[in-house]
């Protein structure tokens, strides 16, 4: 904090910046969230067409800078979701204090994260897939949008990335900015990539954390370094149970536990799997598996049982599936799973991120923004975590190749700046006050 607030005191008003919006720009401000400001920008629902036709508002939240401004950053947190009504809570604002100290922090919610569906989104496929259930589950995903069609309106076939970066685009000229500087994180990444390709030429500073590549079109190829991932966790779940005296099973063999509970006559295995990958990606929730397995060797399936939680009643998976619109008929979501179970065979193969094995399965194919390649733009930042399953630190690295970026290697996990990752922090604030990139050889270590 100290070298912080040292670089904060020593650097000027970034090139390119722009006072405060006002409402001549376009933009007026109202206060929310006890000191916060909101507002929303009117852009067309089809970027396609522009002209004429329907507008739809996107959501902004300002943390105003308060010290000096040095910028304007746009901000998206990640989902596909709603992160503004998450700034009611003062942990969640506080993770985006050191920038908004010479930043006006602007966050944006992707379009359509506000609707709200008649009826809930199944429930994920679980694995191993079967054809019964990926039939039932297509179907029920064809039901999903038929129920909500009327609701979705204009939304319907404008959810993808390409959409919203022309959106991004919009807020940047509302808010009187030359250039944008940009923090994606996670799905926030998705849009990041999407704006460099489309308006490279208008980016100040670019910073994204967690990448999800869309580059990538073969879904077993995109989905094998998270798979991998997982299934090195379980092995450093292991080891660290071996040395740490308060695990659960510290002085067993976990792998070979592991393998006994899920040869459990009768046990629920896809529950076991689901569990298990639910938790493998976050070192700080491994005392808890720990002792879930425990209890499962034990014969208490406990940690197991479902307990009730909210229904899933967004356009999140729509949205995802138009950017990821992998082949989804059963016999192509098979042989992804057989080559993520040849790679990764005792739980990655079945904690391949966004359950890419018929996740969109029965989603209608509108609007659709399939992976491509993308050109240089060399001013941005990427930092993934080597041991994050959910955004593989090897889309970090294909991501920032193809950008001519720099690529910072983390010991970690998922949503690093965000989870406090000090080291991470730094760089961030380094790049974004000074334009100072990593060294080449840069790396952050495990966080504190």
């Amino acid at each position: 904090m100290k070298a912080l607030m040292t670089l904060l005191a020593a650097v000027g008003v970034l090139a390119g910046g722009a006072g405060p919006a006002t409402a001549a720009e376009g933009l007026t401000w109202r206060e929310c969230h006890e000191g916060l400001l909101c507002g929303e920008v009117l852009v067309p629902a089809d970027w396609t067409r522009p002209a004429g036709g329907t507008r739809i508002a996107v959501p902004l939240l300002k943390i105003p800078a308060r010290e000096q401004k040095a910028g304007v950053l746009l901000l998206n947190p990640g989902g596909p979701g709603a992160s503004i009504p998450n700034f009611a809570f003062p942990g969640y604002r506080d993770q985006f204090a050191d920038l908004a100290a010479r930043f006006d922090v602007v966050v944006f919610d992707s379009r359509g994260m506000g609707v709200a569906c008649p009826s809930p989104n199944p429930a994920p496929l679980s694995s191993p897939v079967t054809e019964p259930a990926h039939r039932e589950y297509a179907a029920a995903n064809g039901r999903f949008a038929v129920d909500c069609a009327e609701t979705m309106g204009a939304y319907r076939g404008r959810l993808n990335a390409r959409q919203v970066a022309h959106d991004m685009d919009a807020v940047r000229r509302a808010l009187g900015e030359r250039r944008l500087n940009y923090f994606g994180n996670s799905y926030g990444t998705v849009y990041g990539q999407l704006y460099a390709e489309l308006f490279g030429h208008r980016v100040g500073r670019m910073y994204l954390d967690s990448v999800l590549d869309h580059t990538r079109r073969d879904p077993a190829e995109w989905a094998r370094a998270g798979a991998v991932a997982a299934e090195n966790n379980l092995h450093r779940l292991a080891r660290w149970c071996a040395a740490d005296a308060g695990c659960a099973l510290h002085g067993k063999d976990v792998i070979a536990v592991w393998d006994r509970v899920l040869s459990t006559p009768g046990l629920d295995v896809s529950a076991v799997l689901r569990w298990a990958a639910a938790r493998i990606g976050n070192d700080r929730g491994w005392t808890a598996l720990a002792t879930g397995l425990a209890q499962l060797e034990a014969g208490d399936t406990t940690a197991i049982t479902p307990r009730p939680g909210p229904s899933d009643v967004s356009l999140a998976r729509t949205a995802f599936c138009a950017d990821f619109p992998f082949p989804d008929d059963f016999p192509a979501v098979k042989r992804v799973e057989d080559r993520l179970r040849a790679v990764a065979p005792r739980l990655g193969w079945a904690a391949a991120p966004w359950r890419v094995s018929g996740h969109c399965s029965g989603v209608p194919e509108e609007g659709l923004n399939p992976p491509a390649a993308l050109s240089a733009m060399r001013n941005v930042l990427v930092a993934n975590g080597e041991h994050d399953p959910l955004t593989p630190a090897e889309h970090g690295r294909r991501v920032a190749a193809q950008l001519g970026g720099t690529y910072l290697s983390v010991e970690g996990d998922h949503g690093l700046y965000l989870n406090g990752n000090a080291c991470v922090r730094d760089h961030v604030h380094r790049y974004f006050l000074a334009g100072e990139l990593p060294a080449p050889d840069a790396r952050c270590g495990t966080p504190v």
